[in-house]
């Protein structure tokens, strides 16, 4: 059956009896019909004298069009943690439409390691993503409304950076001009879209503690400067108490379920290569009050997700995690290895140990910071025994066990061995974990630091323009905040098509940009976009309704 349909098969309890499971009283839920509800922010209030469970972090190796899985493993492990009778939860970021219509596809799992409804939780969901974009576009209107009505902030409207945002891939609204048609249109201005995964809002959302960190944040939004290079926030405006009216019931997190009844939380949805790629603190920090073992997930490979949530999330909320798995694939690492996709079925052992080396370099990567780690091999029915016991081996040599998991086929009895090497880990107490720079480190040398030791780069490069923004942004009181790199997904240098684990590369930074709500600096590098545009062949394509109303096509 395909995930779709193992999904709908699914024999789901009603969202009180899985809330039950953590000890959620009734009156502590805000219901979506039978299968998901919020939990209230009063309710979640009042667990703070609670102590903390462990938190481990799903990451993976750089990705391929053959798949990692690294949803459907933090989903099979938390299954498998519950099967060996541990009290576990999983928490996840929310779908973007963008993938889900364009090419990545659903982020709910996979075979009979899903989170349920998937089809819910794929679409619209609760609406959180929306009321996001809401937040977000209001901010762009007042801004454009300010100027009409005589702009007494003298915003300069060529030094406006804060752009509008949609949930799709759309590369046509990039670059667009607005305020044409006259003087009641307001004053035309170049302007640009990005999607909502990449809202500033969308991190302030999952980087806020409560309802009143979220609107402190708002506050503190740049939208823009004077023409004597003034910063103009969003409370100059006075934008963000309507603003956080829009996300007052997005601040509550989502509760749903996986296929075998274990609680899921699914709560905000920023992407790992443009923005910081973790679900929100808010449900983290509830997870770890709720449940002894919290599994959270972050985007991408661990040179992305992983270093962002070290360096962004942990070090803005104080998490301290515990344990970290990366998930591999046999297909995955052969392609890293040279092999096509069309010939990934076969056994090449040569090409499966050349690819290996992307693992390596994350292993490398993860243990730097001071978190154990394990190796998460998601099976497919194609691998074979000898390339499972060689990246078995490989990783045994540089420290680590790599556990070969079924949950894609098996749910939890795929991922016990894997859930009690966890265990063992996150409770030995063997982590020591520290981000990879301090506050007050230069940004520049924030930006090559990570280039360096994560990516291997040789060093960085920027041109005067972006070297005058870092300087500017240091001089004016931002040189303590993280960076979060914008880069490709597929390759630790910025081009796609270095597979492997590439040396002597330089990294290029195109854009630097303040979010200084969200309390990081964005810095874009290589070609990545920040607005992804949809592929030759578009899964919305294949996705429709059929004649008993059901939804196909959608993963």
């Amino acid at each position: 059956m395909s995930d779709i349909e193992i999904a709908r098969n699914a024999s789901t309890q009603p969202i009180a009896d899985v809330a039950a499971k953590l000890g959620i009283p009734d009156t502590a839920l805000i219901p979506y019909g039978r299968t998901k509800a919020k939990l209230s922010p009063d309710y979640l209030a009042n667990l703070k004298d609670r102590p903390d469970g462990k938190l481990i972090l799903v990451t993976a190796i750089t990705p391929t069009p053959a798949g990692e899985g690294k949803t459907t493993t933090s989903v099979g492990l938390t299954d498998g943690l519950n099967r060996i009778g541990k009290k576990a939860l999983v928490c996840l970021r929310e779908p973007s439409l963008g993938p889900c219509f364009g090419m990545k596809g659903g982020a709910a799992g996979g075979g009979y390691a899903q989170v349920v409804p998937m089809e819910d939780i794929n679409l619209h969901f609760t609406g959180d993503f929306h009321a996001i974009g809401a937040a977000h576009n209001l901010l762009s209107a007042l801004i454009d409304n300010h100027i009409h009505w005589g702009n007494s902030l003298e915003i300069d409207a060529r030094r406006i950076v804060w752009k509008r945002v949609a949930d799709m891939n759309d590369r046509a609204l990039r670059s667009i001009n607005c305020g044409l048609g006259g003087p009641g249109n307001g004053f035309p201005r170049q302007d640009g879209y990005d999607i909502t995964v990449a809202s500033e809002v969308m991190a302030i959302f999952c980087l806020a503690t409560d309802l009143d960190d979220l609107k402190a944040r708002l506050n503190k939004i740049v939208i823009g400067y004077t023409r004597d290079h003034k910063p103009v926030h969003a409370s100059d405006i006075n934008a963000t108490g309507a603003m956080t009216v829009l996300l007052k019931d997005a601040v509550a997190p989502n509760l749903v379920q996986t296929l075998e009844n274990n609680p899921a939380i699914i709560h905000g949805g920023p992407f790992a290569n443009i923005a910081h790629g973790c679900n929100s603190v808010i449900a983290t920090k509830a997870g770890l009050k709720m449940a002894d073992y919290v599994v959270t997930e972050a985007g991408f490979g661990a040179d992305l997700g992983a270093e962002k949530f070290f360096d962004i999330k942990c070090r803005s909320a104080g998490l301290n995690p515990d344990v970290a798995v990366i998930v591999a694939t046999t297909r995955a690492l052969k392609m890293h290895g040279g092999v096509s996709k069309e010939d990934l079925d076969k056994e090449d052992l040569a090409a499966l140990s050349e690819g290996c080396s992307n693992l390596v370099r994350h292993i490398e990567n993860v243990k730097s910071f001071g978190v154990p780690v394990v190796v998460g091999i998601n099976r497919f029915t194609s691998d074979t025994d000898a390339e499972i016991e060689l990246i078995k081996a490989l990783s045994m040599a540089n420290g680590v066990k790599a556990v070969d998991c079924t949950h894609w086929a098996d749910g939890s009895a795929g991922t016990e061995e894997l859930a009690q090497e966890v265990v063992a880990l996150a409770d030995s107490g063997a982590a020591s974990f520290a981000p990879l720079y301090v506050d007050d480190m230069p940004i520049w040398d924030k930006i090559k630091t990570v280039a360096t030791r994560l990516y291997r780069a040789d060093d960085i490069i920027a041109d005067q323009k972006i070297r005058n923004q870092i300087r500017d942004l240091q001089e004016n009181g931002y040189g303590h905040f993280p960076v979060c790199i914008a880069k490709t997904q597929y390759s630790f240098s910025t081009d796609p098509n270095l597979k492997g684990a590439p040396n002597n590369h330089v990294v290029a930074i195109r854009e630097i940009s303040l979010s200084a709500g969200a309390g990081f600096i964005v810095v874009v590098c290589g070609d990545i976009m920040t607005m992804p545009g949809l592929p030759r062949v578009p899964a919305a394509n294949s996705i429709d309704i059929d004649a008993k109303g059901e939804v196909v096509g959608l993963f």
